[in-house]
């Protein structure tokens, strides 16, 4: 059975996510990690089929709080602003049913144009030859893998990379599965497409040349 964390810090809409899991076979449980002491976000989930919670602001904290709740013996870590493709839970089961012990999906991101189909090519690209997926192609871990490596590092940023670090590590497979989960395309409309890229692909090398996540996040609010 699968249990799936959504992590959430005031999110207008977060309904759009939560309808397609109800409809799914086979979860365990779905939780909800508000980072707002107020929850601002689970203040407007009222499906008792729900767990909501609230925990400290930070996604490594918020999805690390949500995994020690889960009742199930696979976690699902979903961004709120991403839907699953369809079959996604037999395809977890699947990919997890040899060696593999963690994994993830293409990514789409829901918009038409043209550029967006290059940003999705590259992200899928970059995953197959990394075996690190990225957060929002919704990662999913054996429990059991996810407790022995100690979970999320409390790190304001980065936390998924370093996550999937440590899952190589322990040299047991990472898939990727073809299919894809469908990603909000609205921090591209708001910076910009091309400034969005490069600020991502900027603060992925210097990740990658040794600046600590804490100063990471630093100079991504001032990008």
């Amino acid at each position: 059975m699968i249990s799936v964390i959504i992590p959430v810090y005031k999110e207008k809409k977060i309904g759009s996510c939560l309808a397609p899991l109800l409809a799914l076979e086979g979860l365990s449980d779905i939780i909800v990690v508000d980072g707002s002491e107020l929850g601002c976000t689970i203040s407007h989930v009222q499906n008792p089929r729900i767990q909501c919670v609230t925990s400290q602001k930070g996604r490594a904290r918020q999805m690390n709080h949500g995994a020690s709740l889960a009742a199930g013996s696979i976690l699902l870590f979903l961004h709120a602003d991403t839907l699953l493709p369809q079959n996604a839970i037999l395809e977890i089961n699947r990919l997890l049913s040899g060696t593999a012990k963690a994994g993830a999906f293409d990514l789409a991101i829901d918009n038409p144009k043209k550029r967006f189909r290059f940003i999705e090519k590259a992200a899928n690209i970059r995953s197959r030859l990394t075996r690190i997926p990225f957060g929002d192609q919704a990662i999913f871990i054996k429990k059991d893998v996810f407790n022995e490596i100690g979970g999320f590092e409390d790190v304001p940023i980065m936390e998924d990379i370093m996550l999937m670090h440590q899952v190589k590590k322990k040299q047991v497979p990472i898939e990727i599965s073809r299919l894809r989960v469908t990603t909000s395309p609205r921090r591209w409309e708001a910076e910009g497409v091309v400034a969005r890229t490069l600020k991502n692909m900027w603060m992925q090398a210097a990740y990658y040349c040794g600046v600590s996540p804490k100063k990471l996040a630093k100079f991504y609010m001032l990008l």
